[in-house]
């Protein structure tokens, strides 16, 4: 990116020191003594050796009182990807992790979800899911809501207020539930999810979009499924879903249809498989359904809290990479009990060595893979890397300020440690007290303003 006269752009923050992100080609890529500068359309304008601040800023216009100079114990990396998380269920998150899938969705999760009608309580729980994954390092969240068109609204303004790059999804189901006030018709479902899109790009907020939710295909007829799929691709939309998350559920769908192949050829013939969708969980896809996540450009969120705490399956992420599939993390609150992606990485690695350890043969993750899982192949995951999920020129500063030397913080350095040692320290070790400072689009959105 250059400066241009005909532009208004200037430099809105320099910062100077280490610098650690993934590239296609690199998990991880460590950078050190570099100077990075956003503009004030908060889009990363240069990455340079630390060698060149004076001709840098000559050229950009900024003086050396500007430069922030990180210290040795801080680093600077890519914002959190959350790739499935439902927001509506985080006041129960940490609980009711004692039953298998479809019945945890009844006993738990249905009930809940109904009381989104109320918009107080909603405003309560979403103002507090939203801060406390910002807290946790999450720049961009994938939103599951419920079913009420007003309060899915009410989402996407909270998350814009506060700053967070989301996609926001009205939930839509209208079959197989055994809470009979929380269910709609076919008819109000598409034409609810037709006002939430429209109402939520008529807000013209810079970061949050809307986002087609089927919630799987146990909840929604075919009927349903099939106007779903011409809304996403008649107003070119995101769409996310659950898929093969269960082995009841998976079992279930070829009862109710039996005439496709599988579960991933019901979403397929429906045109809800395209290159901005992503399917959840996919812990028993074929090779053969992975090849048509792999042709369309669909990806998968990869839950493993939730597919451990509620017993559904482990996912071979090693497999999903090694047929091409684009993939990402997600903490499926609250079948995930943690809203931290911090968490998803250390769940990721101990189901890749549950998987070694019952097959040798496995290629274990390395923490670097999982590290790009996290923040590159998120955005990738959701269709928007060519915006955010590393340092690369003209995109979006999306980052969080890491600080491993937090006072009171989770862990202990006992001496100089080089930069790779401290990342893996903080992915395995840290929290959100580590987290000094988040970004979206370069705007420091934490620590919070008093009004937020």
């Amino acid at each position: 990116m250059e400066p241009s006269n005909e532009t208004t752009v200037s430099i809105a923050h320099v910062f100077k020191g280490t610098f650690a992100h993934s590239t296609q080609d690199a998990a991880l890529e460590i950078l050190e003594n570099r100077v990075l500068g956003v503009d004030n359309n908060g889009k990363i304008a240069f990455l340079e050796s630390g060698k060149d601040v004076v001709s840098l800023s000559e050229k950009w216009g900024f003086k050396a009182s500007d430069v922030r100079q990180l210290e040795p114990h801080e680093f600077i990396m890519p914002g959190l990807v959350d790739t499935h998380i439902h927001a509506s269920q985080y006041s129960y998150s940490g609980t009711a992790l004692d039953l298998p899938l479809l019945q945890w969705l009844n006993t738990y999760t249905f009930p809940v979800e109904s009381q989104y009608k109320d918009l107080s309580f909603a405003g309560n729980v979403y103002n507090k899911v939203v801060k406390r994954t910002l807290r946790n390092g999450t720049t961009t969240a994938c939103y599951f809501a419920t079913i009420h068109t007003d309060a899915s609204l009410l989402l996407g303004e909270i998350a814009d207020r506060l700053g967070q790059r989301a996609l926001v999804g009205k939930v839509c189901m209208d079959c197989n539930n055994s809470v009979s006030h929380y269910k709609e018709t076919t008819e109000e479902s598409s034409e609810e999810t037709r006002r939430f899109i429209q109402e939520l790009l008529n807000k013209k907020y810079p970061h949050v979009r809307p986002i087609v939710t089927p919630r799987f295909v146990l909840s929604c007829s075919s009927a349903l499924l099939r106007d779903l799929g011409d809304i996403a691709k008649n107003n070119d939309l995101h769409i996310q879903s659950h898929i093969s998350e269960n082995k009841e559920e998976c079992e279930v769908v070829k009862q109710l249809f039996p005439e496709f192949k599988s579960y991933t050829d019901v979403y397929l013939k429906h045109n809800l498989l395209t290159n901005k969708t992503v399917m959840a969980h996919g812990c028993y896809l074929s090779d053969a359904e992975l090849q048509v996540f792999r042709e369309t450009g669909a990806s998968i969120a990869h839950c493993p809290n939730s597919n451990i705490s509620i017993c559904s399956g482990l996912l071979n992420v090693r497999n999903v990479l090694n047929h091409k599939v684009k993939i990402g993390l997600g903490t499926d609150v609250a079948g995930g009990y943690s809203p931290s992606i911090l968490d998803a990485i250390r769940r990721t690695m101990d189901t890749s060595k549950t998987l070694t350890i019952q097959n040798p043969r496995n290629q274990t993750l390395t923490f670097e893979e999982v590290f790009r899982l996290a923040t590159l192949g998120g955005s990738q995951a959701l269709s928007l890397d060519a915006e955010t999920g590393n340092f690369v020129v003209g995109k979006d500063f999306d980052a969080l300020l890491v600080n491993v030397f937090a006072p009171d913080g989770p862990m202990d350095i006992c001496g100089l440690e080089p930069p790779k040692v401290l990342l893996e320290k903080f992915l395995n070790l840290g929290d959100d007290r580590n987290i000094k400072e988040v970004y979206v689009a370069g705007k420091r959105v934490v620590p919070f303003a008093d009004s937020a």
